[in-house]
């Protein structure tokens, strides 16, 4: 039997283990070799930021004021239909959340049922929870349930949001600031 054979494994398996086990090797060694320099790298630079903090003046930080946060944030209507349960409807969207964009404070007359099919949010609730959530997370928001989805990715943010909804009501409310 070969000495890297493993038992009960074929020939062609056991090279691709081979393969995996010396690239992880590889990938052990070089991170050894770097991280020494990166740590010491890093030590430094905030040794640096500290010293330099200290000895400067404060600076004044200006964070520029977005006049309307929810310019150009769409939803798509791709669904509307009667639901199975009298007085309520089934309706699905595509929303699209602009880099630093955000939803506005809202709720929905329902349950609302999402996919973050691209980007990542911050789901933030008025009693102060708030979700982080990144592509491929659902999520759930209970009926009337104020929130704002804020985009702090790097791309226009895609939700795929399902609602089941009073059919007397419209689908968003919209909440101004408390």
């Amino acid at each position: 039997m070969n000495q890297h054979a493993v038992p009960g494994v074929h020939r062609r398996e056991t090279q691709l283990f081979l393969f995996a086990k010396e690239f992880i090797m590889l990938d052990r060694r070089s991170l050894l070799r770097t991280s020494g320099v990166a740590a010491a790298g890093t030590l430094g630079a905030a040794a640096f930021a500290s010293t330099a903090e200290a000895s400067s003046t404060p600076s004044r930080v200006h964070h520029s004021f977005d006049p309307d946060p929810t310019a150009g944030v769409t939803r798509t209507l791709l669904q509307d239909n009667p639901s199975p349960a009298e007085g309520w409807k089934t309706v699905q969207t595509l929303v699209e959340i602009p880099r630093r964009k955000e939803s506005g404070r809202h709720s929905h007359p329902g349950v609302e049922v999402g996919y973050i099919v691209r980007g990542e949010v911050s789901m933030e609730f008025d009693d102060g929870t708030t979700l982080r959530l990144r592509t491929g997370d659902p999520f759930f928001i209970p009926s009337e349930t104020i929130h704002n989805a804020r985009n702090i990715g790097t791309v226009t943010t895609m939700m795929l949001s399902t609602y089941v909804v009073d059919e007397t009501k419209p689908l968003v409310i919209t909440h101004t600031h408390p």
